[in-house]
C-alpha cells in the first residue's frame, strides 16, 4: 500500500451563515457543496460563492453531466440545477446513515459512514446492485479514471484512499493533517481532489497523485 501525506492546494471559505460542509460535487465548472439546507455553488478560481439552491443537504452531493443528486436525510433526490427543483426522490440505502454519493458508469455509489460500506445503487430505483466493504468509515466517494476513492474521518484522523473496487483493499492513502477532517469528496476529474471540511465550514482542494 502506497501512504503519503496529502498536499492541501487550496482553502476555500469559511463562508458567511455555512457552519458545516458535507457533500461535494463539481460538474466541470463549479464545486457543489451541501452546507444543511442549502447546496452552494462555488467557482474554484475566485473561491466565491456564485449561487445556492435552497434544498436540503445533510450529506453526500452528486452530478451526472446534467442532475444534481443529493443525500437529505433517508432519501437521494434528483435536483435541477438551474432551478433548485426535486424532479425525483429515491431511498438511501442506509436508511439515514448515508455519507457519500458519486456518479459512474450510469450508476449512483453511496457511502454508508458507520457500516464502513459503499453500495452501487440503481438511480431510479435504489435497489441496491453490489457492496464494496472498506475497512474505516466512509465519509466521501468519488471515481476518477476507473479509480475508486473515499474519505475517512474517525476521530482525529482522516485520509483520502484508493480501494480495489472489487475487494475493498486499501491500496493508497493520502493522510490529512491532524484534526484536518474530509466530509465530502470528488475528484476534478484530473489532478486534484475537492475535500468538504465538516464543521470548519471550508472546502479544500488536495493534490491527486499522478500514475507512472
Amino acid at each position: 500500500m502506497k501512504q503519503s501525506a496529502a498536499e492541501i492546494v487550496r482553502e476555500y471559505g469559511p463562508f458567511a451563515g455555512v457552519d458545516q460542509v458535507s457533500g461535494v460535487t463539481f460538474d466541470g465548472q463549479l464545486v457543489w457543496f451541501a452546507s444543511g439546507d442549502k447546496l452552494n455553488a462555488l467557482d474554484p478560481a475566485s473561491g466565491i460563492v456564485t449561487r445556492a439552491l435552497d434544498v436540503a443537504g445533510h450529506a453526500g452531493s452528486a452530478f451526472d453531466g446534467q442532475h444534481l443528486f443529493q443525500l437529505a436525510e433517508d432519501r437521494i433526490q434528483k435536483i435541477d440545477p438551474k432551478t433548485g427543483r426535486i424532479l425525483a426522490s429515491i431511498p438511501a440505502p442506509g436508511n439515514g446513515g448515508d455519507s457519500g454519493l458519486a456518479w459512474a458508469e450510469g450508476t449512483l455509489w453511496v457511502g454508508q459512514y458507520r457500516e464502513r460500506k459503499i453500495h452501487q445503487i440503481d438511480p431510479e430505483t435504489g435497489a441496491i446492485l453490489r457492496t464494496i466493504q472498506s475497512n474505516r468509515f466512509v465519509t466521501g466517494v468519488t471515481w476518477v479514471d476507473g479509480e475508486l476513492w473515499h474519505g475517512t474521518w474517525e476521530g482525529d484522523e482522516s485520509d483520502v484512499r484508493r480501494i480495489d473496487p472489487q475487494t475493498g483493499e486499501t491500496l493508497e492513502r493520502l493522510e490529512m493533517p491532524s484534526g484536518v477532517g474530509v466530509s465530502g469528496l470528488e475528484s476534478n476529474g484530473s489532478d486534484q481532489f475537492f475535500c468538504g471540511g465538516g464543521n470548519s465550514g471550508k472546502v479544500r482542494a488536495i493534490r491527486r497523485p499522478r500514475r507512472s
